[in-house]
């Protein structure tokens, strides 16, 4: 199957997918899995390796099964599993606990939620948003107890403010390679400056919707009520008793923020161009997998401080338990990304790009939702439109820097909408948030679609001024 066939296909599968979760309770790992394969079969994929006439091999739908469920687990497997064993760290040691003490004290006890979209846009600017996630994930929890805010609306903020810089302000490598891809890359600091006031209406819009979905739905960590399944939920002052002492500030802020300092250099130096020695060495810790290594290690000097080190073991032992399903459910997502890309709808979608010029600025941004609702990746969905876009700018009016930096921001906008199943990240803050994914299509998927109708206006202002 081809064309426009293969379009109102993969919209039944995701309906199909969306009604086997929340209605029939299938779980989402088979469920996902599944209208993968149907999918796979459907589009015409075939069954084996099949070798074209020019020596090209055409991988069969095994193997391309395989190759997204690997994928997945070689980009965020590892990143998933570090961050959840340093937030379970920072819970065990109640380092969690003093940083929600900080973070309280800083912004005060009444606006929690504000604190954790600041604070998740601020992390964001140099660490991909799923990381970003689960590494601030044990604050917003700590957070929820702390003030009895509720738990989807701080999911939420955490969510939306990091998914905000993530598109928009490099040094991520999204917003960096449409940049340098529409020739633009030599003002990143324009680009930068741009990114930040594009992402302020995304901010305002999300905040709201957050505050009014909060509630609305419930999540499964809920601790505002005094009895939870059968059981006395303790307040927090309560729990903070239990540990005695809670570790000094700097010490529990370690294992997060020196993660995010190692992967700010990494992409410092990067965008700097540094060269030799500082360049290897900098990568290589900017590293998510290395830089969250390092940031265990600190975990365990928060272990050896509380006098838990004995209790090593079994934590480690229970965060694999908890990340387990996490990881599957996650990496099936990664399969049918992996079927839509290889299954030809991508370049039928690009193809078709002339059908779209004549709406403007709002081209790049409605292809670039469209090419992240199909295939689940920001970064992807922005590198493709940027690609697309490259030939085109001339004949639309958009080869100034300025205009250039505003169809990087459009692209941006686009690649926010929106995240749903296929979307590692919706699967990161529905699991971490507690909640079911018939509710993640109600918080996570339609707060991004918020996000980036709601940024896709500032941009829109912004041409309208500067044109």
């Amino acid at each position: 199957m081809s064309g426009f066939g293969l379009i109102i296909a993969f919209v039944v599968s995701i309906i199909v997918m969306i009604v086997a979760i929340s209605k029939l309770k299938i779980h989402p790992f088979l469920s996902i899995m599944g209208v993968s394969l149907i999918l796979g079969l459907v589009a015409g994929i075939p069954l084996v390796n099949v070798t074209k006439d020019d020596g090209t091999v055409v991988q069969g739908l095994a193997n391309v099964i395989g190759a997204g469920f690997s994928g997945t687990f070689t980009s965020i497997g590892i990143v998933i599993i570090l961050g959840a064993l340093i937030g379970t760290i920072l819970e065990v040691t109640g380092a969690a606990f003093k940083l929600a003490d900080m973070v309280v004290k800083l912004v005060g006890k009444k606006r929690p939620d504000l604190a954790m979209l600041i604070m998740g846009w601020v992390v964001s600017i140099p660490v991909f948003c799923d990381s970003g996630f689960v590494i601030l994930n044990p604050i917003r929890r700590a957070l929820v107890r702390r003030t009895q805010t509720s738990s989807v609306a701080m999911t939420l903020c955490l969510s939306a403010g990091l998914y905000a810089s993530h598109v928009f302000i490099p040094p991520t490598p999204g917003p960096i390679a449409a940049a340098n891809t529409l020739g633009v890359g030599n003002n990143m600091l324009l680009v930068m400056g741009m990114g930040v006031l594009v992402s302020i209406p995304a901010l305002v819009a999300s905040y709201f919707y957050a505050k009014f979905i909060g509630k609305k739905v419930k999540s499964g960590d809920e601790a505002d009520a005094a009895v939870k399944d059968g059981e006395i939920v303790k307040t927090y002052e309560q729990i903070v008793a239990e540990y005695g002492r809670l570790p000094n500030g700097m010490l529990a802020l370690s294992p997060i923020i020196v993660p995010i300092i190692l992967m700010a250099l990494g992409s410092i130096a990067s965008m700097a161009r540094w060269t030799g020695t500082a360049l290897t060495l900098f990568t290589f810790l900017g590293t998510p997998i290395i830089a969250l290594a390092v940031g265990t290690l600190f975990g365990v000097l928060l272990l050896a401080d509380t006098k838990k080190m004995k209790e090593f073991y079994s934590i480690t032992d229970s965060t694999l338990k908890t990340v387990g399903p996490i990881l599957f459910v996650t990496a099936a997502g990664g399969v049918l990304g992996k079927v839509i890309a290889v299954s030809g709808m991508v370049e039928y979608i690009t193809s078709k790009a002339t059908l779209l010029q004549t709406v403007g600025i709002f081209f790049p941004f409605i292809l670039s939702a469209i090419l992240k609702s199909a295939q689940g990746s920001s970064t992807v969905a922005l590198t493709t439109t940027a690609g697309i876009m490259a030939p085109l700018m001339g004949l639309m009016g958009l080869e100034s820097p300025v205009m250039s930096v505003l169809t990087v921001m459009a692209i941006g906008a686009g690649a926010m909408t929106v995240s749903h199943a296929n979307d590692s990240y919706f699967w990161v803050v529905t699991n971490f948030g507690a909640m079911k994914p018939e509710q993640g299509y109600k918080t996570q998927t339609m707060i991004t679609l918020v996000e980036g109708l709601a940024s896709m206006v500032g941009v829109l202002i912004l041409y309208m001024i500067f044109r």
